[in-house]
C-alpha cells in the first residue's frame, strides 16, 4: 500500500506564538483573580446600608417623634428591599445579556448615586414629611445598585473562582460575596459609635454621615473594574441573540422553585433580625442609651464573621447541601431556645442574651447565608446564570420584605413591643423557618461541590441540540484552537 502524504503543509510553531500564547493565559488568569476581589467587594454596601437603618431608625426616632412612625420606618426600611428586587431582576438580564462588567458598572454608579443622595435628603422648605419621602426614594434607587451588585458580582466571582481555584471554588466564592457583605454589617454598627463619639448628642450629621459613608465601598473599586474582563466562560458560553427562554424554563424550573424558595426563607429570618436588632436591643433593655445599644449591636453584628468564614470552609470539605441544612437546622434549635427563655434571659443574663441572639445569625451565615448564593450561581448554565441567580435573590429579597413589613405587626399581635411575647414572637416565628428549611435543603438541593461549571455548560448545550436549538449562537468572542480555548468552552 503506497505511502499517503498529508493535503496540507505544517506550519511551524514561531517562538513569538509561543510567548504570545503565554502572555494571553497569564493575562487571562490575572484577570481572573482581580475579577473575584473586586466582584464582590462592592457587596460591602449591601451590608453596610441594610445594617446601617437598624441605627438609623433609632436616631430618626429620636429626631422626629411625631414624623418618623411605624410605618415610616417600615417604608424607609423596605424601600432598599424593593429597590433590590427591580435590580436582581432587571441586572441579571443585562449582565446574560449584554454583558458582566456593564453590569458592574452600572451598579457601581447607581449604588453611589443612591448612598449619596441619601446622605443629603431635604424635604421642600424644610418639611420633615418630604424629607423623609425623599429618603425613602432615594433608599430605593440605592436598592436598585446594590440589588444589581447580587447577579452581576456574585456570577462574576463564581465563573473566575472556577477560573482560579476550582477545588476551592465555595470558600473562594463566599469570602468574597457573603462574607464581605457581613463585614458591611460590623461596619455598619461600628459607624455610629465613632460617629457617637465625635458628635454626642447632635444626631443630625450622624444619620447622614452614616448613610453617606455607604458610597465609600464602590467608590473604591470602580476604577478597578473598568479594568475587567468579562470572564473568559461568558465569553465563550454567553448567549446574546434568540435566547431559547422557554426551552430554559423546562429544564431549569425545579431548580429555580428550590433555590427562590429556600433564599426566601433565609431572608425573611435574617434581614429583620439584621434591620432590627437596634430596636430589638434597646426594646430588651429599655433604658440603654444610643451608645449602649450601638456597642452591643456591634458585638451582635461580630458574630456573622465567624459563621460565614466557618461556613466557607465547610461549604468546600463537606459540601454545600450539608453545610446548608446544618446551618438552618442550628438556628432553629437557637431560635427555640432564643423563645422559650427570652424572658429570663433579658432580665437576668442580659449578655447571654446578645451572646445567643449571635450565635442564632451566625448559624444562619453557616449555612444558607453562605450557600444559598453559592448553590444558586452552580446550578445554572453561564448563559443563564446571571438571570436565574437574579431571580432566585429577588424572591429571597421579598422573603426580606415581606419579614420587615410583618416585623412590628407580629410584635403587636403577640402583646406589643414592650412585652416579653411580643419580643420573643419573631424568634419563635424564625426557628421554626428555619427548621423548615433544613428539611426541603435536605430534600430537594443537589449537591454540586465536585463538579465544573463547564460540566453544567455542557450538559445545557447537549439539552438544547436535543430540542433542535443552534448552538451557533453561543459566544461573544472569536474562538481558536488553543488548547486555553478548548477546555474552558
Amino acid at each position: 500500500m503506497a505511502d499517503t502524504k498529508p493535503d496540507y503543509t505544517p506550519i511551524p510553531t514561531k517562538p513569538q506564538d509561543n510567548e504570545v500564547t503565554h502572555h494571553t493565559r497569564s493575562r487571562s488568569r490575572i484577570s481572573a483573580i482581580f475579577t473575584v476581589i473586586f466582584s464582590g467587594f462592592a457587596l460591602l454596601s449591601d451590608g453596610y446600608q441594610s445594617g446601617v437603618i437598624s441605627f438609623v431608625n433609632l436616631i430618626l426616632e429620636k429626631i422626629y417623634p411625631v414624623e418618623y412612625d411605624a410605618n415610616t420606618a417600615t417604608r424607609i426600611s423596605n424601600a432598599l428591599f424593593v429597590g433590590m428586587i427591580v435590580g436582581q431582576l432587571g441586572f441579571g438580564l443585562v449582565c446574560d445579556r449584554v454583558g458582566r462588567k456593564i453590569g458592574l458598572l452600572s451598579t457601581t454608579a447607581l449604588v453611589i448615586v443612591g448612598a449619596l443622595l441619601s446622605a443629603v435628603s431635604y424635604g421642600a422648605n424644610g418639611s420633615v414629611v418630604g424629607l423623609l419621602w425623599m429618603l425613602t426614594i432615594c433608599r430605593g434607587i440605592l436598592g436598585v445598585g446594590v440589588g444589581g451588585e447580587y447577579p452581576c458580582s456574585s456570577v462574576s466571582a463564581s465563573e473566575s473562582a472556577d477560573e482560579v481555584r476550582p477545588n476551592n471554588r465555595g470558600c473562594l466564592f463566599v469570602m468574597v460575596t457573603n462574607f464581605v457583605i457581613d463585614f458591611g454589617y460590623v461596619l455598619s454598627a461600628l459607624v455610629p459609635i465613632i460617629l457617637l463619639a465625635i458628635f454626642g448628642d447632635n444626631l443630625e450629621p450622624i444619620w447622614r454621615i452614616s448613610l453617606g459613608l455607604g458610597a465609600l465601598p464602590p467608590l473604591s473599586v470602580f476604577y478597578f473594574r473598568i479594568k475587567m474582563d468579562n470572564s473568559t466562560r461568558y465569553q465563550s458560553d454567553a448567549i446574546k441573540r434568540n435566547v431559547p427562554y422557554m426551552l430554559i424554563l423546562k429544564r431549569y424550573w425545579p431548580r429555580i422553585l428550590t433555590t427562590a424558595g429556600l433564599w426566601f426563607f433565609y431572608d425573611f429570618i435574617s434581614y429583620p433580625s439584621g434591620v432590627f436588632s437596634s430596636t430589638i436591643l434597646s426594646k430588651a433593655v429599655p433604658n440603654n442609651s444610643l451608645m449602649k445599644t450601638a456597642t452591643w449591636n456591634l458585638l451582635l453584628y461580630s458574630f456573622y464573621l465567624p459563621g460565614a468564614v466557618g461556613g466557607a470552609i465547610f461549604s468546600d470539605k463537606i459540601g454545600r447541601k450539608r453545610t446548608m441544612t446544618i446551618g438552618f437546622a442550628l438556628q432553629g434549635f437557637v431560635g427555640i431556645a432564643l423563645g422559650a427563655a427570652y424572658g429570663p434571659l433579658v432580665e437576668n443574663v442580659f449578655p447571654l442574651f446578645v451572646v445567643l441572639y449571635g450565635i442564632y445569625l451566625a448559624c444562619g451565615e453557616f449555612g444558607p447565608g453562605d450557600c444559598i448564593g453559592l448553590v444558586s450561581a452552580e446550578s445554572y448554565p453561564t448563559a443563564v446564570r446571571g438571570t436565574a441567580y437574579g431571580i432566585s435573590a429577588a424572591i429571597g429579597k421579598v422573603g426580606a420584605t415581606v419579614g420587615t413589613a410583618v416585623f412590628k405587626p407580629i410584635t403587636n399581635a403577640f402583646g406589643g413591643p414592650d412585652t416579653i411575647n411580643g419580643q420573643r414572637s419573631p424568634f419563635i416565628i424564625g426557628c421554626c423557618l428555619a427548621i423548615l428549611g433544613a428539611i426541603l435543603t435536605w430534600l430537594f438541593i443537589p449537591d454540586l461541590s465536585k463538579d465544573r461549571l463547564e460540566d453544567e455548560d455542557e450538559a445545557f448545550r447537549e439539552y438544547l441540540l436535543q430540542h433542535g436549538y443552534d448552538v451557533r449562537n453561543f459566544g461573544i468572542a472569536e474562538r481558536t484552537d488553543t488548547p486555553e480555548s478548548s477546555t474552558s468552552a
